[in-house]
């Protein structure tokens, strides 16, 4: 008799026995082709609970089923390890961020072991390791000395309570998106990579981008935000020009007054001296208590002011009069704007609210509409009025080429990345100042320059960093002289940029990866991870590939083929948050009901790719299917047979299930990551081995009979094994089998088997349902109506018209057109 279900002895055993077969682990076989997935290395900055689980058993499923098909697949996982989360974690409990990641790094890679993921331990990587961003600062090193990494001095988004700067995509509404605090501008010296550069071929390069979804790359395209029109230089009473860019050079006699933005150099050259220049200071202050994400906003009530001054437009020969406004700002476009307020919202509230000049010089094709903003005729523009406004960009660019004074361009909504962070918990920016020779490269050979672990890292006052004597002053490694260290760390996305690329030479000592490695299993073929990284993690990684494909270090142009975006585990309707108080511990519920209950649950909840409410009910039911999947393996095991009467019929019905069965899972899995109808197929399978069991058990059982159901219980197993591996596993022994389920080659079903001999065919009059038909299957037009026209019910309907015509859908239905 088969004992009960014992969930925890089954799953410690056999990921016991996983481990020391070592079946997860690679190499590099020139002879099997290879298949990477990989799912985003998990953020350990506090306690691990199940809404973390998702991604990491959707890519186990991925990895299991495709090892099963023959691939050589490499699946790795590490951790995410520097930032600010962990950082201000530590400084809350009062623990060092070393000692405090690694405490939830052994979490984290407990609870994925206990879940069984099948990965390759060996490849671990954790990016706060000296061995690991010894070469994140290589790879700053490289950018630096191809002219993509650079410093300068600008606003920047400062966030009060982590004392840190964030780049544009780490402010959310307004706010840091870490720790919700209002973000201000602060001008800085700060380090940033020169992704701008790369801003076409990011956009060019989508085409290369396999299965990524659609929200995705919208989210990328709007954020690059690439933009046609013209540049043109307005003109100063000194002659002094003052370039705009604009995506309307049809409006610019719309052009009633001109803005600059406030922090913009050349508002000190013309307000000095003069009477406003202190009540443009006072602007200035007022402006940088404002974020970016406010200023730019479309709710936002726009802020401006007169300062005193008119600048020529080029085009109309008017002057019109100089002003600064919030919704301007000196690092998009050129800091300047021309502002037409009759065809751009911006300019239009910013026109009512200061009484300022409204133009049309748009006119809409079927009557006049202020602050018209789409395409129409060109009115009160001078030689340019009557033509449509598609065509009037075009002459007018041609106008200001020909007189020198504008050209057409085009311009992205991109800003540089801003990698400098005044915070501890980071890779160190490898760069020396020298008096002698001022800023000068940490020789690679000097890598890493270690964080050191003596530091005062509470926020406040200079950069933590920068208050280690120890760590500051150093000797120039060209002269030999004093000098001193840079004291930002680099953000944190720096080290998530590369992670993927680490994993295929994770023992590599003297470069971050080797070429041999990267050209066997690079790209990833199916990356998986969150919508939330579209801009940040997803956007930088592209970029890196793209400098590392131009210098030669790799041959390939994007890193990630396929890309699955994963919905969020929520509890009572929202994302689990340990500050909401509505997480569930995965510890807990492995205890209680097993790995493999979690994993069905998951998988089973919904489609992956929307948000599933986690649900108590939910768990019990994914552990009642389970133990009916025991208990009815068992009981076919012990069936005892009998020479009796065989009911063919019932058994060809249940070969034909399996079959089914195994199509409908192959391709859930494979083609359309739908695990939950690969569940549900799983389900109706099972319960027609119920049917048959209890029939059986009336009957009496036929040693043909047990052996369909035998046949029909190795599959079932077979095709749980990437969900449920566990138990599937110790099933796949009780069945006699010897070789471990996960490196058994997958089922394959026979076509030929999935299908009844006759199948029911619905006669349609009308479009209504009016009898049916039993026919051969893949039977005629022709013949399934001959059929059709000599059944009773057909005929009293055909009483009341004629056949003008019929429809035919093989194997389904015939629709008779009567008239």
């Amino acid at each position: 008799m088969l004992q009960d279900y014992d969930f925890t002895e089954i799953e410690l055993k056999w990921q016991e026995i996983w481990q020391k077969k070592r079946i997860f682990e690679v190499e590099i076989d020139e002879n099997r082709e290879k298949y990477y997935v990989l799912e985003m290395f998990p953020y350990p900055s506090g306690e691990p609970h199940v809404g973390h689980a998702k991604n990491y058993i959707i890519g186990d499923v991925v990895a299991r089923y495709f090892m099963r098909q023959g691939y050589n697949v490499l699946h790795p996982m590490g951790f995410d390890a520097f930032g600010l989360p962990a950082e201000n974690a530590a400084i809350q409990h009062g623990i060092h961020p070393a000692i405090w990641t690694q405490d939830k790094i052994n979490q984290m890679r407990e609870i994925l072991k206990r879940l069984g993921i099948s990965y390759d331990w060996r490849r671990e990587v954790i990016t706060c390791e000296p061995d690991y961003y010894r070469f994140t600062q290589w790879f700053f090193l490289l950018f630096y000395k191809n002219g993509l990494a650079y410093k300068k001095e600008a606003p920047v988004n400062w966030c009060p309570s982590c004392s840190t700067v964030l780049a544009n995509e780490q402010v959310i509404d307004g706010t840091c998106e870490r720790c919700g605090t209002e973000v201000v501008r602060k001008k800085l010296d700060q380090w940033y990579f020169r992704i701008t550069r790369y801003a076409e071929d990011l956009l060019k390069d989508m085409d290369l981008l396999g299965n990524w979804p659609e929200k995705v790359l919208t989210m990328q395209k709007n954020w690059i935000g690439r933009s046609e029109g013209a540049y043109i230089d307005f003109l100063l009473d000194n002659g002094e020009k003052v370039t705009v860019f604009t995506t309307r050079p049809d409006t610019i006699y719309g052009a009633t007054f001109f803005v600059l933005a406030p922090e913009h150099p050349l508002v000190d050259e013309l307000v000095t001296g003069t009477p406003y220049e202190e009540k443009v200071k006072e602007f200035r202050e007022k402006m940088a208590r404002k974020s970016e994400v406010e200023r730019l906003s479309d709710v936002t009530e726009k802020e401006g002011m007169y300062i005193g001054q008119e600048i020529l437009n080029p085009v109309s020969g008017e002057k019109i009069p100089i002003w600064i406004a919030d919704y301007v700002l000196l690092e998009y476009g050129t800091g300047a704007v021309m502002a037409v307020p009759a065809h751009d919202e911006r300019d239009h509230q910013f026109a009512q609210k200061y009484g300022l000049p409204i133009r049309p010089v748009i006119k809409k094709i079927d009557g006049d509409e202020y602050c018209f903003t789409e395409p129409g005729i060109m009115v009160n523009s001078g030689p340019f009025s009557g033509l449509p406004s598609e065509e009037g960009k075009k002459k007018v660019i041609e106008f200001l080429e020909e007189r020198g004074i504008g050209k057409g361009a085009v311009s992205y909504r991109l800003r540089d990345w801003l990698i400098s962070r005044q915070r501890y918990w980071g890779a160190p920016i490898p760069i020396i100042y020298c008096e002698r020779c001022g800023e000068v490269p940490v020789p690679e050979e000097d890598l890493p320059v270690l964080l050191p672990p003596d530091v005062d890292f509470l926020p406040g006052g200079p950069s933590p960093l920068a208050r280690s004597p120890e760590f500051v002053n150093t000797t120039c490694p060209q002269c030999g002289g004093k000098a001193r260290r840079e004291t930002d760390t680099m953000d944190t996305f720096v080290c998530s940029s590369w992670y993927y690329l680490r994993y295929t030479s994770p023992e590599a000592k003297d470069r971050p990866f080797r070429k041999e490695d990267v050209d066997y299993w690079m790209p990833v073929d199916q990356y998986i991870g969150g919508v939330e990284h579209a801009i940040l993690h997803l956007l930088y990684s592209r970029f890196f590939t793209k400098v590392l494909n131009d210098l030669g270090l790799v041959d390939f142009r994007e890193p990630f083929s396929n890309l699955f975006a994963q919905g969020m585990i929520t509890k009572g309707g929202v994302k689990m948050s340990k500050s909401k108080g509505n997480t569930v511990s995965p510890r807990e519920i492995i205890n209680r009901f097993g790995a493999d209950t979690v994993r069905v649950f998951i998988l089973f909840a919904g489609p992956p790719e929307l948000d599933m409410e986690w649900s108590d009910q939910g768990v019990e039911g994914a552990f009642r299917f389970l133990n009916r999947v025991w208990r009815t393996v068992g009981r076919v095991i012990e069936f005892p047979t009998q020479e009796i009467e065989i009911d063919e019929g019932r058994m060809e019905a249940l070969e034909r299930k399996v079959h089914q069965t195994i199509f409908r899972v192959t391709r859930d899995i494979q083609e359309k990551f739908h695990f939950n109808t690969a569940i549900s197929s799983l389900m109706e399978l099972l319960n027609e081995m119920i049917d048959y069991v209890r029939f059986l058990e009336e009957k009496g059982a036929s040693f043909e009979e047990k052996e369909i159901l035998v046949f029909a219980s190795r599959t079932l197993v077979s095709l749980l094994n990437p969900i449920a591996p566990h138990l599937s596993e110790e099933l796949w022994q009780l069945l006699g089998e010897k070789d471990l389920l996960s490196t058994e080659s997958w089922p394959v079903y026979q076509k030929e088997k999935m299908y009844e001999e006759e199948v029911e065919v619905i006669v349609q009059i009308n479009g209504r349902v009016r009898s049916k038909v039993v026919v051969s299957r893949g039977s005629s037009k022709e013949e399934v109506l001959a059929l059709a026209l000599q059944d009773e019910k057909v005929k009293s309907w055909l009483n009341h018209g004629e056949i003008k015509k019929s429809i035919y859908v093989p194997d389904k239905l015939i629709n008779l057109v009567v008239g």
